[in-house]
């Protein structure tokens, strides 16, 4: 098996970093949350990414095997404000393909994101996680996220 290599996305990585939105929103928001269309990775996540890549803000991070993109994480770093006087990095999203789980790639993923966040001044990094997301907020929390807000909703 080849190894998994870990670097900043750039353009040519692109098609494959839909197909991993295309997983997410389909094994995850696409599923729990009727508020988001689930389309949305077709439809705009090539633009998206492309814009991300090159926002110094940003960070999009793919894993590879081979050429194949087999994971991917985006994030951004928050600035600083006068209420909340310290930059956080957020995880956005993070997705490794159902064959290549429990492998170690999605911690290596978030590794990479936390050594960025350092390189950026953060103080913290954040990460949401649907509450009906048991494995994720496992994941979260074995690679050293702890709870921190809960967001309550309920129609207009």
């Amino acid at each position: 098996m080849a190894a998994i290599i870990v670097t900043a996305a750039t353009e040519a990585d692109i098609p494959g970093l839909v197909q991993c939105a295309i997983g997410l929103f389909a094994e995850d928001a696409g599923t729990r949350d009727i508020t988001i269309d689930a389309e949305w990775p077709a439809k705009h996540a090539e633009q998206s990414l492309s814009q991300a890549i090159g926002d110094p803000s940003r960070l999009v991070l793919a894993a590879r095997q081979a050429a194949d993109v087999i994971g991917s994480l985006s994030g951004v770093l928050e600035p600083a404000t006068t209420m909340r006087p310290i930059r956080v990095a957020t995880l956005l999203s993070l997705y490794v393909r159902p064959h290549h789980r429990n492998n170690g790639v999605g911690a290596t993923l978030v590794g990479h994101f936390r050594s960025w966040a350092r390189q950026q001044n953060a103080s913290r990094i954040a990460v949401t996680a649907y509450t009906t997301n048991k494995t994720a907020i496992g994941f979260y929390q074995r690679t050293g996220f702890t709870p921190y807000t809960l967001t309550l909703q309920m129609p207009a």
